[in-house]
């Protein structure tokens, strides 16, 4: 007679009769935070506000900008990515793939797939560099310089909300520090080297 394969679970009580159990564990209570209903603060207060670290607070700003302007852009098509390979593009025509990456604060192979799509949409062309033919430089096209002035209309309303609220004076020490650090991080992360 053919003995038949146990159909119980793996973590039935029939499966574990032959395996001891390992005594649980207790900790003190002391040990133990309460779960039940803790909630993180909302963007602006604790550890997310100003008690926060500044490195986090330039993130949690970046991401709450970022949102805003997915949704600016959703009607046009475009990624906040993508807006900023047009911005580049239109402020430094004729730029490499490699270099509108590293304008756009973006990985090569990230902008090698939206100039792609930027190209295929008739956005952007591409032409050989006069003296490195290999190298392909991008501009913008008719089409691209009528689609980057639309969706600067919309992300002209987000920054107003950025800046709102600011002095003149604010403003220009705002864009001045985060100009700094990005210029100071960049330049300690090339000594490093």
């Amino acid at each position: 007679m053919r003995k038949t394969a146990s159909r119980t679970k793996p973590g039935s009580p029939e499966k574990q009769e032959g395996r001891q159990k390992s005594p649980r564990r207790e900790r003190p209570s002391a040990e133990v935070p309460a779960q039940h209903g803790v909630r993180p603060p909302a963007p602006g207060s604790g550890k997310r506000g100003e008690a926060g670290h500044i490195a986090y607070l330039l993130r949690q700003a970046q991401a709450a900008t970022r949102l805003t302007l997915e949704r600016a852009l959703a009607d046009f098509g475009v990624t906040p990515p993508q807006f900023a390979v047009l911005t580049m593009l239109n402020a430094y025509p004729g730029l490499s793939g490699a270099d509108v990456a590293r304008v756009a604060l973006l990985t090569p192979q990230t902008v090698g797939v939206i100039i792609g799509n930027l190209e295929r949409d008739g956005a952007i062309r591409k032409t050989p560099h006069p003296v490195h033919g290999r190298v392909l430089q991008w501009t913008l096209t008719r089409r691209g310089v009528g689609l980057l002035d639309q969706c600067r209309r919309r992300v002209m309303i987000v920054e107003r909300r950025l800046v709102a609220g600011l002095s003149a004076k604010a403003e220009v020490t705002i864009r001045r520090w985060l100009s700094r650090i990005a210029s100071d991080l960049h330049e300690g992360d090339r000594s490093s080297r």
